[in-house]
């Protein structure tokens, strides 16, 4: 059975990038978020419940209008605990689906920016922690999304609650900063 390794850190922090390294390097990565979002696509029961009980306006003609239901999800943490139960334990599942197709592989990566609130940190053996100083990840994300800086302060915040919570056992980190070079961190801990 593979090695399963949780890549965890808040939005901005490099989880991408150093799952992109991983890729390149010939290893199984995991994306939640990218699958999370195809899951809630395919999903009639995930829409009607956000329809429901989150935001009627982020779905419309049966689509998830993200940049709707973000902005109201990021600003409430009883909306952002909702969408995420709904959510996690369809993501767990498929999860569990991917790692059996992989069976023969040494190691397998999950990039994910909410390790313990989803319980995947019960899923792993290891979990390589990616930090970035807040203003360098705040950039970064202004960068890449295109975003106010205001919407990424309150993801930040909602992500702050459940970064380390009930941290795992195994825990590494990596410092993505700009200054310190990702690869030979990466290396040593492969």
């Amino acid at each position: 059975m593979a090695e399963v390794i949780a890549i965890n850190g808040g939005i901005g922090s490099g989880k991408s990038l150093i799952s992109n390294i991983l890729r390149n390097m010939g290893y199984n990565v995991y994306d939640c978020d990218s699958n999370a979002k195809e899951i809630m696509d395919n999903s009639k029961v995930i829409k009607d419940y956000i329809k429901t009980n989150i935001y009627s306006d982020a779905i419309y003609n049966n689509q998830i209008d993200r940049l709707a239901l973000s902005r109201v999800v990021f600003n409430n943490n009883t909306l952002l605990y909702k969408l995420n139960s709904i959510v996690h334990s369809e993501v767990r599942n498929d999860i569990l689906i991917w790692i059996n197709k992989y069976k023969t592989a040494t190691k397998l990566f999950i990039e994910t920016a909410i390790l313990y609130q989803s319980g995947i940190d019960k899923l792993v053996d290891k979990v390589w922690e990616i930090h970035a100083p807040e203003e360098t990840r705040i950039k970064r994300v202004i960068k890449r999304n295109n975003i106010s800086r205001g919407e990424i302060i309150s993801r930040i915040n909602a992500q702050k609650q459940t970064l380390n919570q009930g941290a795992h056992q195994n825990t590494h980190q990596i410092i993505n900063d700009d200054i310190h070079a990702i690869l030979p961190q990466i290396i040593e801990l492969l």
